[in-house]
C-alpha cells in the first residue's frame, strides 16, 4: 500500500511509520520542519516539508495514496485552539476531496461526541463532523484516550512541590492511553478495509485513578507517598499561565479537566470500551522515571 502519514515524526507517527515500512509498505511523511528529512528518511520513509496549513500542498501529499493517517498538529500559538483545530479539519478534507482519497485514519480523542465545553477536544468533534460530509471516503476515527506522556509536563511539579495534580479529584475516572498503542491501532486500521464512517475507542488503562497514577509514578521516583491534589480552576489555569503555557491554551486544558472531573468525558466510552492495549500505568512508570532522572 502507499500510505501518507501527518504529524512528522512525533510520538505516534514515528511508530507508526516504523510498523508500516516494516510491513512492506510505501510511507510518506509530512513534517512542517525540513531538518526531519533525514530522520524520515532513516526510518525508509519518503518525507514530503510542507504546511498543513496549505491546502495546494496537502492535495499534492494527497495525491496517489491508498490510505492517509491524519492528526492536527499543536499549536500553541493559535489565538482561538478550537478555531485552529476545526480549520486544520477543514484543509484536510479540500486535500482529501482534490486529491480523491477513499480511505482516512483520524486521530480523534475520547470526548469528541460532545460538542462543547472540552476544551481542546471540541476542535476533534468539529473535525469529525467536516470529515463526515466526505463523500466517497471511509473514514475511522480512532478515538484515543488521555496520553500518558502528558504528565511528563508534570516533571517540574513533582520534583520541586512534591505532588502530582490537576483540576480533577484523586478518584476521578481516567481513560489512559500510550502513544505506542495508538500506532498499533493506527497501523492495524490502514491494513484493514474499513468501510463508511466509523469510530474506534483507543485506551491501554481505564482502571487507574489519579490516585493510582500519583502512587505509581511517584514510586518510579522514590517518592512513593506522592499525594494527588485537587486544584480549583482557577489555580491550574494561574499554574498553567506561570509555566509559560499562553492564556488561551491554559483556559482549553482547564476546561478539559473540568470535563474529567464530572465525568462527562467518558461516558461514551464505557458504551464502547476497546480492547485494551498492552503498555500500562506500570510500564510507562520507567519512561517517566527515566525522564525525571534525566
Amino acid at each position: 500500500m502507499k500510505i501518507t502519514l501527518t504529524g512528522s515524526i512525533g510520538n505516534i507517527t514515528k511508530p507508526l511509520a516504523e510498523i508500516l515500512v516494516a510491513k512492506g509498505h510505501e510511507v510518506k511523511i509530512i513534517s512542517s520542519n525540513a531538518d526531519r528529512a533525514e530522520e524520515i528518511k532513516s526510518l525508509g520513509a519518503i518525507p514530503l516539508i510542507g504546511s498543513v496549513s496549505d491546502t495546494g500542498f496537502l492535495k499534492d501529499a494527497f495525491t496517489g495514496a491508498d490510505a492517509i493517517y491524519t492528526m492536527v498538529p499543536p499549536n500553541f500559538a493559535a489565538p482561538k485552539f478550537r478555531a485552529y483545530i476545526k480549520g486544520i479539519g477543514e484543509n484536510y478534507a479540500a486535500a482529501i476531496k482534490e486529491a480523491g482519497v477513499k480511505k482516512v485514519v483520524n486521530l480523534s480523542s475520547v470526548g469528541a461526541d460532545l460538542p462543547d465545553g472540552t476544551g481542546p477536544i471540541a476542535g476533534l468533534h468539529d473535525v469529525e463532523n467536516i470529515f463526515a460530509a466526505l463523500n466517497g471516503v471511509d473514514v475511522k476515527h480512532l478515538r484515543a484516550g488521555y496520553f500518558y506522556i502528558n504528565f511528563l509536563a508534570n516533571i517540574d511539579m513533582v520534583k520541586h512541590a512534591n505532588i502530582l495534580g490537576s483540576n480533577f479529584g484523586a478518584d476521578s475516572k481516567l481513560v489512559l492511553v500510550h502513544p505506542r498503542n495508538i500506532a498499533e491501532v493506527a497501523a492495524e486500521v490502514l491494513e484493514s478495509n474499513f468501510t463508511g464512517k466509523t469510530i474506534q475507542y483507543v485506551a491501554s488503562d481505564d482502571e487507574s485513578t489519579p490516585a493510582d497514577v500519583a502512587k505509581v509514578l511517584g514510586t518510579a521516583v522514590d517518592k512513593p507517598a506522592l499525594p494527588w491534589i485537587e486544584f480549583s480552576d482557577e489555580d491550574a489555569f494561574n499554574g498553567m499561565v506561570g509555566a509559560g503555557l499562553p492564556e488561551e491554551i491554559a483556559k482549553n486544558y482547564v476546561e478539559m479537566g473540568d470535563a474529567i472531573r464530572s465525568n462527562k468525558l467518558f461516558v461514551d466510552y464505557y458504551k464502547n470500551r476497546p480492547v485494551l492495549g498492552s503498555i500500562k500505568l506500570k510500564d510507562f512508570a520507567v519512561e517517566f522515571a527515566a525522564a525525571y532522572q534525566n
